[in-house]
């Protein structure tokens, strides 16, 4: 009889209490995500390596020690993993969001701003470059989200694109991004970066979308200018994924989301958006902790200044890993 597969992630949070109750395990579920077929050592590529104490690594080629945690979203954390991990798995399964307030209160952080801090780093990870882009039938449009701050006026609202795939069961996946102005060049980035060419993309009749598109698409242009065709009905799909990421930011926040951050709060909520029909929490986690991995390290003042921090790297594969540790993962 086959060897029945093991859990990627754990089903519960009674379960993720279970499996990660010690740092060490916390440490081994960050090697296997990041080396899943088997340790390669970051600084020179060398493929063997042994454990020492603390679950650090000795590579065999260059000879440096190398944490799992080293060059990721957690590098040079003072917090416990098991409470990283504990995050993760709240984060992805609140359908409001999770607050850093209430991430503080949950986890008895030794400060707001480390709770703070841990979302965003979390955040930062959570669209990745280099993804599949949208095909098929996919809407087009640019819109502002965000609210008004109290005191700030009008400074949270920022200029997006927005694409959204539509099939016959209804919206599929979107694509949102910050653009400077709504002009060809930007547009013309954006649906480059978003919707693979070939695709039958759906705009209204605006002037910059034609140069834009050139010949890389199917074209279809609806007038916006007549009378009594407001862009809900010209642009359904696009009216509705902008609908409910503000009704989203606007929620718990009441649009407390300044300027700067808010690109940050969009991706948490594409990235909850194109994994609703995710079969369990676990998978989410799974995913989340997978490109924290992958991910860039990035510093409190940079968070500050900007709420992002530079693009994340691609994602391990998935693979066997070797080893026999009795751990659920392995």
């Amino acid at each position: 009889m086959p060897t029945p597969a093991r859990p990627a992630y754990p089903n519960s949070y009674a379960d993720l209490r279970l499996w990660f109750d010690e740092e060490w395990k916390c440490l081994d579920y960050l090697d296997w995500l990041r080396w899943p077929n088997g340790f390669r050592c970051p600084n020179c590529a060398h493929e063997h390596g042994w454990r020492e104490a603390h679950q650090r690594w000795r590579c065999a080629g260059c000879g440096k020690r190398i944490s799992a945690t080293a060059g990721t979203i957690f590098h040079g954390t003072r917090t416990e993993l098991a409470v990283w991990f504990s995050a993760a798995w709240l984060l992805v399964n609140s359908k409001v969001g999770l607050s850093a307030t209430q991430l503080h209160r949950e986890t008895e952080l030794g400060s707001l701003q480390t709770a703070w801090a841990m979302l965003h780093r979390y955040r930062s990870v959570m669209v990745q470059p280099g993804r599949d882009r949208l095909r098929g039938n996919v809407e087009v449009d640019v819109s502002y989200l965000g609210g008004s701050v109290p005191g700030r006026g009008p400074l949270s609202r920022v200029l997006f694109a927005v694409a959204v795939e539509v099939d016959a069961d209804g919206l599929g996946r979107t694509r949102i991004a910050v653009i400077p102005s709504a002009g060809t060049a930007q547009l013309a980035a954006f649906m480059l970066d978003s919707v693979e060419p070939g695709s039958r993309v759906v705009t209204h009749d605006w002037s910059a979308y034609p140069a834009g598109i050139r010949d890389r698409y199917a074209h279809v242009a609806r007038p916006l200018s007549a009378p009594g065709s407001p862009t809900r009905q010209v642009l359904p799909a696009v009216r509705r994924v902008v609908f409910q990421a503000n009704h989203w930011l606007m929620g718990p926040r009441q649009g407390a989301v300044s300027a700067e951050h808010l690109p940050a709060y969009v991706d948490e909520w594409v990235f909850r958006f194109n994994h609703r029909h995710s079969e369990s929490r676990g998978q989410l986690f799974h995913k989340l902790l997978r490109y924290a991995v992958a991910g860039q390290p990035v510093t409190y003042q940079s968070l500050l200044k900007t709420g992002r921090t530079r693009p994340a790297v691609g994602v391990p594969s998935q693979a066997t890993p070797s080893g026999s540790l009795a751990l659920p993962w392995r």
